[in-house]
This record gives C-alpha cells, sequence and structure tokens, in this order.
C-alpha cells in the first residue's frame, strides 16, 4: 500500500512539475508579449507626439482663435483709447497754437491775414468822436450792469445782501481784468497785428468766461462788440491821423517850395523890369545925343539889352520851378522786398513833390514799393548828399558805378549820420514793407491751404 501511494505521488509530483513548466512557458511567453507591447506604446506614443508637434495649429485652432479675439479686443481697446487721447490732445495743440499767435507779434500777421477797414470817416477828429461815443457807451453799460451779469442770485450764508455783495465783487473783478486786457490790446495795435488784437479780446473774454462758469458770470455781447468797435476805432484813427500828417508834411513842402519860386519869380521880374526901364532911358538918350556920345550910347543900348535877354531868361527859369538852385530834398529809402535787409538809397530830388521822385522808383523798376525813412528839405541838397555818400563811402552796393546810390548799412547808423548833419529831420527807422509782408502772408495762407488739401501734419482725428 505504501508503495502504491508513493507511486501516485510521484506520478502527481510528475504532473504538478509539468504543469510549473507550462506556467513558466506560458509567463516568459506573456512577458514577451508585453514587452512588445511596451516597445509598440513607446512607438505609438512617439509617433503620436510628432503628429501632436506636426498638427498642433489644426489641433489648438479653436483656442488659438479664442486667444487670437482676445488679444484683438485688447488691441482695439488701446486704439480707441489712443484715438481718444490724441483728439483730446490735438484740441490742446490746436487751442495752444491759436493762443500763440494771438500773443505774438511774429507770427500774428501771417497767421491772421489782413485788416479790412470798418470804418470811412473823412477826418480824424471824425474817429476821434467815434470813439468818444463808443466809450461813453461803455461806460453806460457799466453803471447800468449790464456790461458784465449773473444769471443766479446767489446766497452766502443764507443771506442774499451777502450774496449780492459777493457776486458784485466778481463781476468788477472780471470786468477788470477784461478791461485790462482790451486795453493792453488797443495800445499796442498796429496795422499788422491789429487781427491779432481782435483774437487776443475774444479769447480774453472765453477764458474769463470760463474762470467765472461756476459764479454763472458772463462777459454779455453788446460789451465785447463794443470793445471790439473801439479797438478799430482806435487803430483807424491812428491810422487817418499818419495819411494827414503825411499830408500837412507835403502841403509844408509845397508851401515853402513855392514860396521860393514865388519870391525868386518876384525878384527875376523885378530885375527885369529895371533893366526895361533902363533900356529904354538908354534909347532915348541915343535921340539927343551927339556924333561923339552915340557911339557909346549905341554901345550902352547893346549892352542894356544883352542885360535884358539874360534877365528876361533868368525870370522864365525862375517861373519853371527853378530847376537849376541848390535847394531841393535829400531822400533816405528802402526796399526790403526787393533788396533785401540792410540796403538803403540815399538820392536827391529838386522837384516840387519829392515823394513823386520815391513813387516813381517804385513804380516799373522794382516788385515793391519803397519805405521813406526821411525826406530832408535843404538849400544846398548836392552838399548833403555828397556829405552822405562820402559817411558810406565804403559801403556801396556797387562800388564801380557811383550813380548807384544803394549802400548796404543798417537804417540806425544812417539815421545818427543823419541827425548829426541835419539835426530837426524827422526821420523813420521802422521797416513797414507793407505790400512785400502781405504778400508773404499771402503765399504762406496759399501753401498751407495745399498742404491742407494734399495732407494733414495733424489731422483731427486718427
Amino acid at each position: 500500500m505504501f508503495a502504491v501511494f508513493v507511486g501516485v505521488l510521484l506520478i502527481l509530483i510528475s504532473k504538478r512539475q509539468t504543469q510549473i513548466r507550462l506556467l513558466e512557458t506560458e509567463i516568459q511567453s506573456r512577458q514577451t508579449e508585453t514587452l512588445k507591447l511596451k516597445i509598440e506604446k513607446e512607438t505609438s506614443e512617439g509617433v503620436i507626439k510628432q503628429l501632436q508637434d506636426r498638427f498642433k495649429g489644426i489641433l489648438d485652432i479653436d483656442a488659438e482663435i479664442i486667444s487670437l479675439n482676445k488679444e484683438k479686443s485688447g488691441l482695439e481697446a488701446k486704439t480707441e483709447q489712443l484715438k481718444s487721447k490724441y483728439k483730446e490732445k490735438k484740441g490742446i495743440f490746436d487751442s495752444l497754437r491759436t493762443e500763440l499767435a494771438v500773443y505774438d507779434e511774429r507770427l500774428s500777421f501771417g497767421e491772421m491775414g489782413i485788416y479790412e477797414p470798418h470804418f470811412d470817416y473823412q477826418d480824424s477828429e471824425t474817429f476821434k468822436d467815434a470813439i468818444t461815443d463808443v466809450r461813453e457807451e461803455l461806460k453806460t453799460m457799466v453803471s447800468e450792469k449790464t456790461a458784465v451779469t449773473c444769471a443766479t442770485e446767489w446766497t452766502v450764508d443764507g443771506s442774499r445782501a451777502k450774496g449780492r455783495t459777493k457776486t458784485g465783487r466778481n463781476i468788477r473783478l472780471a470786468l477788470r481784468a477784461f478791461n485790462n486786457e482790451c486795453d493792453v490790446a488797443i495800445a499796442n495795435a498796429k496795422w499788422n497785428n491789429v487781427k491779432a488784437m481782435e483774437k487776443r479780446i475774444a479769447n480774453a473774454r472765453v477764458q474769463i468766461d470760463k474762470l467765472n462758469a461756476s459764479n454763472h458770470i458772463t462777459i454779455e455781447a453788446p460789451y465785447f462788440d463794443l470793445k471790439l468797435k473801439e479797438l478799430r476805432l482806435t487803430h483807424e484813427y491812428r491810422e487817418k491821423k499818419k495819411i494827414e500828417k503825411d499830408e500837412r508834411a507835403e502841403a509844408a513842402r509845397l508851401a515853402r517850395e513855392e514860396s521860393k519860386l514865388l519870391k525868386d519869380a518876384a525878384l527875376a521880374q523885378k530885375k527885369e523890369d529895371e533893366f526895361q526901364r533902363l533900356l529904354n532911358l538908354a534909347r532915348k538918350e541915343i535921340g539927343v545925343a551927339t556924333s561923339e556920345e552915340l557911339a557909346a550910347a549905341s554901345d550902352r543900348v547893346k549892352q542894356l539889352e544883352n542885360q535884358l535877354e539874360e534877365a528876361q531868361q533868368r525870370n522864365e527859369r525862375a517861373q519853371a520851378m527853378a530847376e537849376k538852385t541848390k535847394s531841393g530834398y535829400v531822400y533816405v529809402i528802402s526796399n526790403i522786398g526787393s533788396f533785401g535787409e540792410g540796403v538803403i538809397k540815399i538820392g536827391m530830388t529838386r522837384r516840387l513833390e519829392p515823394h513823386d521822385r520815391v513813387k516813381e522808383l517804385g513804380d516799373a523798376s522794382v516788385p515793391f514799393l519803397f519805405d521813406t525813412h526821411a525826406m530832408i528839405y535843404s538849400e544846398d541838397a548836392p552838399a548833403l548828399e555828397k556829405a552822405l555818400h562820402a559817411a558810406y563811402k565804403g559801403h556801396r552796393v556797387n562800388a564801380a558805378n557811383s550813380r548807384k546810390e544803394f549802400f548796404r548799412v543798417e537804417v540806425e547808423d544812417v539815421r545818427h549820420t543823419v541827425l548829426n548833419l541835419a539835426p530837426d529831420t524827422e526821420f523813420f527807422t521802422d521797416i513797414e514793407a507793407r505790400e512785400f509782408r502781405e504778400t508773404i502772408a499771402k503765399r504762406k495762407r496759399h501753401a498751407d491751404e495745399q498742404v491742407e488739401c494734399e495732407t494733414k501734419e495733424f489731422p483731427d482725428e486718427i
């Protein structure tokens, strides 16, 4: 029995060992398959990664669209912000540039344009009366409290009386500030900046009203209009005074020349009459002269006839305004539009109306009129002219031709020399060059319009 049991046991052990070997073989096979699967997995993952890297843009397109839309929205917001800031800064820039043109006389003429007269009064006295009337109207508006008004009846600490006191004080401050600005503008107004002064008064009103906006205080339009009228009347009054001054100076020169011509003509006529009387007496003496006296009397008559003829010629020359006399006018003129700055012409004319010579020089030979700095009447005009030429001998523009009377010298230097030689001379150092400056202003305005049509340096909006 034992042997049978052992035999059965051995058979069972042999079968179990066989099963174990089979299991080991299967495990090894499964391990091999697992390794292969691992290798295939790693290979697949590598391929997948390559495909993902390759087609990442396609795979993330929705996320990319969302990202780009967010970036676009951010950029659009920044652009709108920049546009808004630009528009704001452009408004400030335009405002400052306008104010600069108002206060800077070097820019004012080109920026503001040419002043056109508003009144047609015939003499300065009429202008003066009109200015007085305007000032009376201004005083009336101030006294009636219609110049500057307050739209609100304020109270202070619940008191209307205190509110009225405070309001009155604020109105007086506004009125004083506006009047001071207007007075400065009127005092400094000239032909080449009066448009700028108008802008200055208008700007003062805007700024003062802006500062008083919280107080509801306003400079009324009628008062503002009267201030503009006062400015224009004052400017045109000064222009008319200048014209009248020139006319009086011309009339005085005409009177002096006419007086001298009349005096010369009377003296020449007197001499002619005297020689005629002597000749008549000599001819009578021939009728009663003896034969010995006849030859001497005939010579006397012939001599008187020659002297009478000379006196008649002198009388004719005097009647023809004595062109051969030394009296005349020495003029100092300039023309920056034609010759540039620092070039002066010093010449002489014996004409009854010396400014005709200046106008003639500026008629056709040069593009612009001359400015007259001095017109000096002298009994010996050639000597005065020669002395001025000698003072600037080394400054001639044309050193080869002394008949060309142009000198490269400053007006102020000539003024000192002229006043040393002729102390009573009225000398003007201002170089108006009105037509030249108006031409430059028109060209600048035309150029600005062309540039504005083609392209704007600073557009209103972006």
